[in-house]
């Protein structure tokens, strides 16, 4: 289990007033408490940080996805956001690696529903329209691998489903890369839980974790002018630079 340093609080905090705090969650960190106490996850980090009782997580980020993530101090904040959210007034923009060339700019309007057929419970699927969920992302190309063999994109949600961006990747032919779950084979997720990270995951896998981060939550639609971004993480970053693609801010 990771265990949090408090003195890492302060390098992840982007922006801490009366109401809001916004930090840049590294990949390898839980969003919601466990039972292995206040330092094993942000809200419990975080809660330790301010010596607040509560501290409202207004969305959450799974734990191998780094970025943005913005929590309220009070309830009369979390109420405010809570709403915007469900009324699709906070703008997300995420940054993903995925796996070969995506040329031009896609826009995936599939409803997502579970994928009854895997062997991990919690994979979500494409499904027939009428069934599921409505679900929309749009994939913007920034730059690719000299051979076309990886491509950094912009990605847009334009509705919050479980695993939106990984499933809707997946669908579309060109993976997250790193991702247990929606890669090659999500066989490679119950592996990992049964083993841990070996050479074998790191061969077939390339990275420890999904290539995707939260790079910008906006605000402004809720009528809160404020913008919170967050640069590609530092081992997505690597994985780029090792690839020769082009980082664009």
């Amino acid at each position: 289990m990771r265990l949090i340093a408090p003195e890492e609080i302060h390098r992840w905090i982007l922006h801490e007033d009366e109401d809001l705090l916004v930090v840049d969650k590294p990949g390898d960190v839980v969003c919601h408490p466990s039972k292995a106490g206040p330092w094993s996850s942000l809200v419990g980090a975080l809660r330790e940080h301010t010596g607040l009782p509560t501290v409202h997580l207004i969305f959450r980020l799974d734990r191998e996805t780094s970025g943005v993530v913005v929590l309220a101090k009070t309830s009369a904040m979390a109420s405010r956001l809570q709403t915007a959210l469900q009324r699709r007034r906070i703008g997300k923009r995420y940054q993903a690696i995925l796996t070969g060339r995506l040329s031009d700019e896609v826009r995936v309007d599939r409803a997502l529903g579970d994928d009854v057929t895997s062997p991990v419970f919690v994979k979500s699927t494409v499904v027939p329209a009428g069934e599921g969920k409505e679900a929309a992302t749009v994939f913007r190309p920034l730059a690719s691998s000299p051979g076309g063999e990886f491509t950094l994109v912009d990605v847009m949600l334009e509705t919050g489903r479980k695993h939106q961006i990984r499933a809707h990747a997946h669908w579309l032919g060109h993976p997250v890369v790193g991702d247990k779950i929606y890669g090659p084979d999500a066989r490679l997720y119950l592996e990992f839980i049964d083993t841990g990270w070996t050479d074998s995951l790191a061969t077939r896998l390339l990275l420890s974790r999904q290539a995707l981060h939260c790079a910008e939550i906006d605000l402004r639609p809720a009528g809160i002018g404020m913008v919170f971004q967050a640069s590609l993480a530092p081992d997505l970053r690597m994985f780029c630079r090792e690839r020769a693609i082009t980082i664009v801010p």
